[in-house]
């Protein structure tokens, strides 16, 4: 006799109980990487739904490599933070150096993202990249893009160590989203 099968569900509303404001803070003087030096930067942006809408309940978690370009290495590159009733999320970090990639072809200084929402089955993942960077042009992931699309994965500079991302899950302008 087979089981039943298990309805699917989506992720949360719990986000209230493992969101850490600290967490999206990746510089905090007594946090594992206080001792990393690096240029210090704010990431920032805002999250809508494919109305354009703020989507006020979604986690956002980033992972990057240190300013050396390493995973590995003596700086912790994993934040988590909750949106904001506007849809707005911030993590304070370092700026990540290029990473090695297939073929010891350098990635360019990126920052992956994962953001877990409603009516989400699974967490979406894309990256952000930094505008201006030349290494953006050679990069393995981002050439693979579609060029009319590739800015929906580049951060803007807002002025003072700021980089911006608005991220719209669907519909016009839609993010490109990674399969991981």
């Amino acid at each position: 006799m087979s089981s039943p099968a298990t309805a699917s569900q989506t992720a949360g509303p719990f986000w209230h109980l493992i969101e850490f404001p600290q967490w999206a803070d990746l510089t905090h003087a007594d946090g594992p990487n206080a001792a990393v030096s690096g240029e210090r930067i704010t990431l920032a942006g805002r999250i809508a739904d494919g109305a354009g809408a703020p989507v006020a309940d979604a986690l956002v978690e980033i992972w990057q490599a240190g300013p050396d370009g390493r995973y590995d290495g003596a700086f912790h590159g994993f934040g988590r933070a909750a949106t904001d009733r506007d849809g707005g999320f911030r993590f304070r970090t370092l700026r990540p150096g290029p990473v090695p990639g297939r073929g010891n072809a350098l990635q360019a200084p990126h920052v992956t993202i994962a953001i877990f929402a409603r009516g989400l089955q699974k967490p979406l993942f894309t990256r952000l990249y930094f505008a201006g960077d030349s290494r953006n042009q050679a990069d393995p992931v981002l050439t693979a893009v579609d060029p009319a699309r590739r800015n929906t994965m580049i951060a803007t500079d807002a002025g003072e160590g700021l980089w911006r991302l608005d991220i719209r899950l669907q519909g016009e302008g839609e993010t490109v989203f990674l399969d991981i």
